[in-house]
């Protein structure tokens, strides 16, 4: 059997295969209440159905500030886990593992989606002030106001309710998005954290607000559960977080109880240089496996079968997340199935007769 259709086991949850739908922003919250609607249903079903082993929802913020736009998900109180409990259940008949990213958007927050606007809605427009480690402005947004000591301590609070509240929804594995510029990511790059209190300075302090959320997720959701964390590995930027950073910092994180660890890149500052192009973040998950003894996931322009399968074949990746992909087709799995020349028994019944041909 080709290795993307292997099982893999993370804590007490096991993945029918190792094609996960990466996470992916919706915007379509229209009521800009964070209660998710039948287009979250459809969207994160349809893939569920697709033959997916585990389906990640959106990055869903912990409060209200968190939101990157009005329009996003959340999961900081009673209607929104109501909400989310049909989709959940959903992606599990399908036979499927759910997933949710727990996140806070820091200095990127307030904004427009795409086709609603530019830049940072203003408080007049229903934005808020968004805060961050810094107070400098990512460019173009409005400027955060700096977080203070003691809202730090209440952040790590509200990220341990958020997972409490999404085990409540029905969800299988948490991850939590230190990725891509976003406040968690701003804590742990020194391009972003000049803080002199025990939450800037060294690496080990940068990391501390990161540390702090993992220790009080796993005390709070149990043993079974896993936990997982985005990261951005590099920021391409010298004076920037790096790969090595990243290793290091997992290595903390696993330590704290994380499992898992999901590799992305960029996202922090502007005019840095990113080497784009098919499968283009998969050396940085290699580097990290190398490091550190917890599973590792790729993503990044990862298209097609034969790609996924090499790449788990030639390296030490044990999971491709796929993500614009399986927006252009959700059955992509089902796809990748019949181009391996993979039996699979999880095609929907009710969809069997239009099986890919093996020809």
């Amino acid at each position: 059997m080709a290795k993307l259709f292997e099982p893999i086991s993370v804590r007490g949850v096991t993945s029918r295969n190792r094609i996960w739908i990466a996470p992916m922003c919706m915007y379509s919250c229209e009521n800009k209440d964070g209660v998710v609607n039948n287009w979250h249903l459809v969207h994160l079903g349809s893939r569920a159905s697709g033959g997916a082993g585990l389906v990640m929802a959106e990055a869903t913020a912990i409060r209200p500030d968190g939101r990157i736009t009005p329009w996003d998900a959340g999961i900081w109180n009673e209607e929104q886990i109501k909400a989310w409990q049909p989709v959940t259940e959903f992606i599990r008949s399908q036979g499927a593992l759910s997933a949710i990213q727990l996140a806070h958007a820091g200095r990127k927050a307030s904004t427009y989606r795409a086709w609603s606007g530019e830049n940072s809605v203003p408080l007049s427009e229903g934005g808020w002030e968004s805060v961050s480690s810094t107070s400098e402005a990512f460019p173009g947004y409005a400027a955060p106001r700096e977080l203070s000591h003691e809202e730090i301590k209440e952040l790590v609070g509200q990220w341990v309710q958020a997972a409490v509240n999404s085990v409540k929804a029905g969800f299988d594995v948490i991850e939590i998005h230190a990725a891509h510029g976003y406040l968690v990511h701003q804590f742990l790059s020194p391009l972003t954290n000049q803080r002199t209190d025990e939450y800037g300075g060294s690496k080990e302090n940068r990391a501390r607000f990161l540390i702090e959320i993992v220790q009080g997720m796993r005390k709070a959701i149990g043993e079974e559960i896993p936990l997982l964390v985005r990261f951005s590995a590099t920021d391409y930027h010298p004076d920037g977080f790096t790969v090595e950073d990243c290793s290091e910092v997992a290595i903390m994180c696993r330590e704290a109880g994380a499992d898992l660890f999901d590799i992305s890149s960029g996202g922090l500052v502007m005019g840095v240089k990113i080497p784009v192009g098919p499968g283009y973040q998969v050396p940085l998950s290699q580097e990290v496996s190398e490091r550190v003894e917890a599973p590792v996931s790729a993503v990044g322009l990862i298209t097609d079968a034969k790609q996924a399968e090499e790449i788990l074949q030639t390296t030490d990746v044990d999971i491709i997340m796929i993500a614009r992909q399986s927006l252009r087709d959700p059955y992509w799995p089902l796809r990748a199935a019949s181009e391996l020349g993979v039996e699979i028994d999880y095609w929907p019944n009710q969809y069997a007769r239009g099986k890919y041909p093996t020809n």
